[in-house]
């Protein structure tokens, strides 16, 4: 038994027991979920045969990423139960993160399945630069963006699927310094710590992955399945500031951050408004 056979077994144990219940009817039958809907009020000694669905989730990794923006959604999305969980490179040789967290990937651009439920980018700093410029990285994003069921990211790797193409036309957030460059890319930058317009969902800085996963599981499952996993995971912050947006930091505190990401800012508008091999950014006048 793998480790995410494991996780789900331990989930549906403690989710919803099942030792008397009937069997699940199959996935294909079972209406599409929405996270519109008010929680459902089903019997939680039952799981609903919605709560299995064979979803088929790509993450793309890369070198220098922010590993946290990876692996918080990864959590979520490996809690799904039925789903695969892909985490997708150029090659499968381990790839190293800005914080020197090594990651293995499971898969290939040329492995991952065609048609994904979800496709996903985390972000970064110098690396999401390189991804940004990387025509065969750009090529998969947007060739599995054109039919997944939902293009997604958190942080800067908002900034990846708009190098993509993936973006015009649709509200967007990012990691704050920035989400201002998603215009260059004919995004509508919005600042919310998870964003969905029509099939794209994004997160914002880092830790927004973890809000940004729950509405994904409630998105896919239902409110009732992201709750039982909210609590699975304990997810109940109580940070010891409150300085972790810019609206709440102090002043003196936002401007030392500002001026320390300055460089990094200047290099995303650069890549932003540079050359676009799919055609993904604006031109400068826009």
């Amino acid at each position: 038994m793998t480790q995410i056979d494991r996780r789900s077994a331990g989930l549906m144990a403690l989710l919803a027991p099942l030792a008397a219940s009937p069997a699940r009817a199959e996935t294909a039958s079972a209406p599409e979920p929405s996270a519109h809907e008010e929680p459902s009020a089903h019997d939680m000694r039952m799981a609903p045969a919605s709560w299995t669905r064979a979803d088929e989730v790509g993450m793309l990794v890369y070198p220098k990423m922010t590993a946290l923006d990876l692996i918080g959604p990864q959590y979520m999305f490996a809690s799904l139960m039925g789903a695969k969980v892909h985490l997708v490179a150029k090659t499968r040789a381990p790839v190293t993160s800005d914080t020197g967290v090594t990651i293995i990937p499971t898969a290939t651009f040329a492995e991952c399945p065609q048609n994904l439920t979800v496709l996903f980018t985390p972000g970064g700093t110098e690396g999401t630069l390189a991804a940004m410029r990387d025509p065969e990285t750009l090529a998969f994003m947007a060739d599995r963006g054109a039919r997944a069921r939902y293009v997604t990211s958190v942080c800067t790797g908002s900034l990846i699927l708009g190098a993509a193409g993936l973006l015009k036309g649709y509200k967007a957030t990012s990691h704050w310094v920035a989400r201002p460059m998603l215009k260059a890319f004919g995004a509508i930058p919005t600042d919310e710590r998870v964003v969905k317009d029509r099939n794209r969902i994004t997160g914002a800085g880092v830790t927004a992955g973890l809000d940004f996963g729950l509405t994904m599981i409630a998105e896919l499952r239902d409110a009732s399945y992201a709750q039982g996993v909210q609590l699975l995971c304990e997810y109940d912050p109580h940070p010891p500031f409150n300085a972790g947006s810019i609206h709440t930091a102090p002043p003196e505190i936002e401007a030392m951050m500002t001026e320390m990401l300055s460089p990094f800012a200047a290099k995303v508008r650069d890549a932003a408004q540079g050359p676009a091999p799919l055609g993904g950014r604006m031109s400068r006048t826009d």
